[in-house]
């Protein structure tokens, strides 16, 4: 009896899969939402293969970026301005859609993740 629920319980969550097609969104014009402390961040972005501007409260950020995988990279800001912005960025893309994915984010070598939601608007 044992051996039956154990096999029930491994097919029924074997067949469940988080669609993830990231190369649709390796490139592309962006926006996208962060909450933090039940603010929401907005921002929009350009990116190619190798670098990312953002704009963000009237201000351009640039960044170099080095993809790990389809679906994780790292950014590293060109022009930083203070010791804050000198810290890359890990990205990792959760799930997709058709027209958006969500994110985690941490700076490199940290625990504390922010979550978000980007839409492709191209």
């Amino acid at each position: 009896m044992r051996f039956l629920i154990f096999i029930l319980a491994i097919s029924l969550t074997s067949c469940y899969q988080i669609e993830r097609n990231c190369k649709d969104y390796r490139t592309g014009e962006f926006y996208s939402e962060v909450t933090i402390e039940n603010k929401v961040y907005k921002s929009t972005f350009k990116r190619t293969e190798s670098i990312q501007v953002e704009l963000y409260n009237n201000n351009i950020d640039s960044s170099e970026i080095r993809w790990i995988n389809d679906c994780e990279a790292v950014f590293k800001t060109i022009n930083p301005k203070n010791m804050a912005e000198r810290k890359d960025i890990h990205l990792k893309m959760l799930t997709t859609t058709d027209s958006s994915y969500t994110f985690e984010y941490s700076y490199v070598g940290e625990t504390k993740k922010q979550k978000g939601v980007a839409f492709k608007t191209n």
